[in-house]
Formats: C-alpha cells, structure tokens, sequence
C-alpha cells in the first residue's frame, strides 16, 4: 500500500451475479432477516452440561468431553458465549467465567462440527476508557479458527443477518471432526529461497472472475480457480504467487449506508474481519467455511505440485472495523478495543491511524503480538503457505500510542521464531507516517518492498534528467539501502507497478491520475506516480503513441528482470512466454543476490545529468556474459558492444524496439555487428554465445 488512505484504491467495482433490491440492501426493507436474527422461543440444547473450563488455549478446542471457549478481554464485566446453527438461528447463550483476563466455559457433549458462535461482551465505561462496547452485538471470536458470513460473493443471504449502518454478522466455526487433510505420500514444499524467486501479485478473486480466464463458472474468482491456472502460471516463468490477502472480509462492507462509494464491492480483501480464517466465500459453491478451507489447501498443494510456492499479503495493520467516525463493530473493537488498538487518550480522536484506515492494531502488545504470531504460525502449519508480505508493515514498528520503536518486539520475535523465520519474510516498510525502505528492523532475516528502486526505475525509464547513477544503483542491487550486516541484494523485492497505484499500462498511458469511478473524487491514491503519457493522455488511436507506450512497458520489464534482487510482478502484465532468462536466478543478478563486482559498467559519463544511456556487462559463471544498454533518450544511440568471452560472439536476446514477436529471440539470434544502434526509449539485452 503507498502512503495514502487505500479505502477506494484497493477497492475494484464488481457486479454481483444476483443483487436483492437496491432499498433492501441498505436495510429499509429487511423484515425477513431481522425475523431470522431473532433468537429461538427457546434455548435448543446441543450439549449436555456446562463446565467452567479453562482460560488456555484460546478459541475453541476440543476436550475429551466436548468444546472449550477462551476469549480474551482484560476490561470487559461480562461475556457470553451465544451458540448458533448453520443457518445462524441463534440456540443458545451461556455465561462464561473469568480467570485472570481470560473469560472461558465448556460445553459437554458439544458436537465438534456444524456449529456457529460468538460472544456478548459487556463492560464499563465510555468514550473516555478507550473502549468500544456493543453488548447487544454478538462479536466474532479472534481466535475463531474459520468464520462464516454470507454464502455466495456479493450476494447478501438470510445467514449474514444485515442490518444496514450496523452491518452483517460473523459468526466463529470449528471443524474438529474431519479427518487431518492428506496433502499425499508424494508431496513436498518447494525448496526455493529468497533469491531463487520470481513473484507473481494475484488477487484470487480477480484472477479468474472474469470467463476469459476458462475456468467453469462455479470456479471463477475462487481458490480453485487459482489452483485451475497452476499449468499457465508455471508457463510464465514465474515460481512464487503473493497472494492478495484471503483472510475473512466483508466485501460489501460499503454498502452499508448511502455514501459515494456504496456502488463497490472490495475484491482486494484489505479490510479483514479476522486474523485465523480463509474467506469462506474465496471458496467454490457457496458450500461455506470448512470447505472452503479445504479448498485452500487444495490450491496450496496443486500449487506446489507445480513447484510455485505461495506467499500470503498479510493485514495486521488495521482492521475492517474502521473508526469512531463510521465504525463497523464485529470483532475487536466491542471486545476490548482499548487492548487491540492503538489510541491517544490526550486527544480528542482517541483511535491512532497510521494506517489511513481509520485504525491501527496495537501490535506490541503482549496479547495482540502472540495473537499475530499464532495466527502466522496456523498459516504455515495447518494450511502451508510459504511466506508473508506484511502489509504497511511499518505500523508494527510503533507503541500503544503509535510511536515509533527501535526494537519493535512483534518484529524481533518473528524473526526469531522457530517457525516463521523459516519462512519468507517481506515488508512493505513504510505507513503514512513512517517511510523504512533500507532501514526497517529485519535482524538479516526480513526482505523489503523497495520504493526507491519502484521510483528510481520509472523515472529513468520515462527519461527524467539526472537519473541514470540512481538507476544503476538499482540495477546493480541497491548497495545503498542493503549492503549492510548479512543482508543482499535478494532482500530487495524489486517491482515497478504493484496492486497500488498505477499499472504498468497506467504508467505509460497517464500524466497524472483519473480515479473518476470509484466516489472519491480523485482524491484517493498517490500523486507521485512518475509517470508519462507519451505524448497522449489515457487511451489513443495514434499509431505512434501506442507503439511507444508497448516499448516503454517492455523496457520496464526487462529492467525488472535483469535487476539484482528478487522481482515482483503483477498479474495480467505481459510477459513473454519464455522470459529472457533460462529458469529463476540463471541469468546473473535475476534474483540470484550477486554483488556488484559482478557488473562491468561500460560508461564514462555518470556526472552529466543530461545523459540517459546506461550500458553494462552481467557476468555469471555458469550462465555466461551479458550485455544490456538502456536508451531513455529520444533519438538513437549508436554503441561499441565491448569484446565477447573468448570463444564466443554477442548474440541479440532482446530488442524492446522490434514489434512483437521479434522484440524477443529465445536461445539468441545468428549474432550482432560490434556496433549497435539502440534506437530511442528502447533497451538491447545480448548474450555471449559459442562461436
């Protein structure tokens, strides 16, 4: 996420396949499901008995007598425990006892599936505590290991209970009766690390919604829809997915009220309800949360059949629950906000957003730390998933009060934990208050969405003046930022365009921004996009422009590419059905962490401001030489190629100038004179081939 509020940025509009009438939507016309929100004429009893049971673990676990519930609540007065069916008719309600800051009870006889929960929290005090209580609302449990909502995407039900400004319910689910999943006598993880990775951004829902992508209709935007498209991802060259976050959201959660934006529906899923649970509706059938669960392992496994691991854009920032201005109470907020966010209580806005999203997870709190950590560690244990991109990852650096930390303890204890630290750790090191790019708390183990290399990489390549020592710094792995301690240039994740701001077709098509659509005004979003139009704004029948803008995408591509670091792309960006390299990490600096040693700058003129060529040599052991020249000048450049490895003649892999298919030779053409003309906003990529 870039520094700004992302409410509408990461928010795309989607037309439900069924939507009820709009006056129902907003709750005006709803009588039906308040009838069903009604708890029954009497208690229907699925236990047997009540015991006080234990503060430990907590959320529900299985006894060898029935089902535990532990939730915390430090300031809370009373807590009940309300059971539910499948289809969210209420059954029950049951007090719960108190040890420490734990309230807990155990139901006998409990069934250990089928079931629905949450609890009633009560206390104390009002705005002046710093807490949020709603003990007419029943809360979803944090620690609930699966959560169900609405069936069906973007189509409201009877089950979700809406009830306009207040919202829809969610209710906790267990399944501790099924079988463990069998991931097969013949599965394994892919073995890959940082530097042997080439990312892919996929929002799930996005990837195949659309009927383009052949998946069957049932499938589409769902986690097996991924899984469908595991063959085409492999094809691509690519070997890990960073998924857009799947934990439980409410994708609907703007149409609660009348407002500019109630026209979306978020398919981004950065605004979760839950740390612990898949969105049940990611999963095909509307079958609901234990399927759905299942479904993502399904995924995980074909996935990795395919050798691409799967790394997971986590949220721990903030949560759907927003702020005191329009607040969206289901979880955390009514439960013991004063424990789970930050706040200032000097000021008259008590909630601290360092987010722009109306709130700010108090992350190093004891609680709140080990409720992240358990939450990460159920993600690689239970569902294995091999990696972490946290979101505005800089807000876990800060206090109760939102003051930045030198030792933040969550970052620490991830680094240091048994598990996680074997996993890939990625942060996007800033927030709207603090920029980290080079310098957030890694302890050698955490990698770093690179802004700078985002923004020094557009900026030469569109042309700005003053930029090419910038852009080599880049290149060559940015030794600025990571040449320190045991860090390398693969905990550098190199990326041009990502799911924020502009895309790679924006980029190239825009001066400025245009978000007309989505109610905010155009105000959402960054202004410092550096980006170019190339002599049209937005979409154009000019021959020449859109000619233009296909070679100044593919220089970026290719930038990306041979860049020292670990590169991330974005999905439906072009790619060349076999990228110009022989497999992750073969061609020299393409993830692979070389040092600079490795380059030979061909380049005599680094203090002219005015010059944009940049040419260099890559040179690698196994792989063999090669040769790259940028040209962000308008005019051609006509260039003496240096002498090849004995042995061997320089042979054109890339020319960005060349239409398609001929911009990209695999294997290298017949060979290249010693000298070549780089025309201008174009790039040449040549390896040295045997004679």
């Amino acid at each position: 996420m870039r520094l700004t509020a992302r409410t509408a940025a990461a928010i795309t509009a989607e037309r439900p396949r069924a939507l009820q009438a709009r006056s129902e939507s907003y709750g005006y016309s709803n009588s039906f499901v308040r009838a069903q929100a009604a708890p029954a004429s009497a208690p229907t009893k699925v236990y047997t008995s009540v015991a006080a049971g234990k503060p430990e673990p907590l959320g529900p676990s299985k006894t060898p007598t029935g089902i535990n519930f532990a939730l915390y609540s430090k300031h809370a007065k009373s807590v009940k425990l309300v059971l539910f069916n499948d289809k969210a008719q209420q059954l029950d309600e049951v007090d719960c006892r108190r040890t420490g800051d734990v309230w807990h009870v155990c139901l006998e006889g409990l069934p250990g599936s089928g079931l629905r929960y949450g609890f009633r929290v009560g206390g104390d005090g009002g705005w002046e505590s710093g807490n949020r209580w709603a003990p007419g609302r029943v809360l979803l449990d944090p620690y609930a290991p699966l959560v169900a909502g609405r069936r069906r995407f973007g189509v409201r039900d009877e089950v979700e209970q809406f009830r306009g400004k207040e919202g829809s319910l969610f209710l906790g689910a267990f399944d501790f009766d099924s079988p463990a999943y069998d991931w097969g006598p013949d599965y394994a993880r892919p073995q890959l690390g940082l530097r042997d990775l080439v990312i892919y951004e996929v929002p799930v829902r996005c990837f195949t919604a659309d009927p383009s992508s052949g998946v069957p209709e049932p499938e589409r935007g769902t986690f097996a829809g991924l899984a469908a498209k595991a063959g085409y991802l492999k094809s691509l060259g690519i070997n890990a997915v960073e998924l857009l976050p799947v934990f439980e959201w409410d994708e609907l959660e703007f149409r609660r009220t009348r407002n500019p934006r109630d026209h979306m529906t978020n398919v981004w899923g950065y605004s979760h309800i839950s740390f612990m649970a898949p969105n049940s509706r990611l999963g095909s059938g509307g079958k609901g949360p234990e399927a759905a669960a299942l479904e993502f392992k399904d995924m995980v496994k074909t996935l990795h059949a395919h050798g691409i691991q799967v790394i997971l854009d986590v949220v721990y920032n903030h949560t759907a629950e927003a702020d005191d201005r329009d607040p969206y109470t289901l979880s955390l907020r009514g439960i013991d906000a004063a424990t789970y966010y930050m706040r200032d209580p000097e000021a008259h806005t008590q909630l601290v957003n360092w987010s722009g999203c109306g709130n700010t997870v108090n992350a190093n709190h004891p609680v709140v730390a080990q409720l992240i950590l358990d939450s990460l560690v159920r993600w690689v244990t239970e569902f294995h998933v091999d990696g972490f991109r946290f979101d505005l990852a800089s807000c876990l650096c800060r206090d109760e009060r939102g003051r930045p930390m030198a030792v933040p303890p969550l970052v620490r204890s991830i680094a240091k934990h048994p598990v996680l630290s074997q996993t890939h750790l990625i942060a996007e090191p800033w927030d709207i208050g603090m920029y980290q790019v080079g310098s957030f708390p890694n302890w050698d183990v955490w990698a770093e969405w690179n802004g700078k290399y985002r923004d020094d990489v557009r900026r030469f390549i569109k042309g700005d003046a003053g930029m090419k020592r910038a852009f080599a710094t880049r290149i060559a792995g940015s030794a600025d930022l990571y040449n320190n301690h045991n860090r390398r240039p693969y905990h550098s994740i190199n990326f041009v365009t990502a799911h924020d701001g502009f895309s790679l077709y924006d980029l190239v098509s825009y001066n400025g921004k245009h978000n007309d659509a989505n109610g905010e005004g155009n105000r959402d979003g960054t202004n410092d996009n550096f980006s170019w139009n190339c002599g049209a704004e937005g979409r154009t029948g000019d021959p020449g422009v859109n000619a233009l803008r296909q070679r100044q995408m593919r220089n970026v591509l290719v930038a990306l590419m041979l860049s020292q670091g670990t590169p991330m792309i974005v999905s439906a960006h072009r790619i060349p059905p076999q990228p110009p390299r022989a497999g992750p990490g073969a061609l020299p600096g393409v993830g692979a962490g070389a040092c600079p040693s490795d380059i030979t700058w061909h380049e005599d003129n680094w203090h002219n401001d005015e010059s944009r060529f940049l040419a260099f040599t890559l040179h690698h052991r196994e792989a063999g030489d090669v040769y790259a020249a940028f040209n962000a000048h308008s005019f051609p450049v006509a260039v003496g190629l240096p002498r090849p490895p004995p042995g061997r003649k320089w042979a054109r892999l890339v020319d960005t100038n060349l239409p398609p298919p001929k911009d990209f030779t695999p294997g290298g053409n017949a060979g290249v004179d010693p000298t070549y003309s780089v025309q201008g906003f174009s790039c040449i990529v040549l390896i040295a081939k045997p004679l």
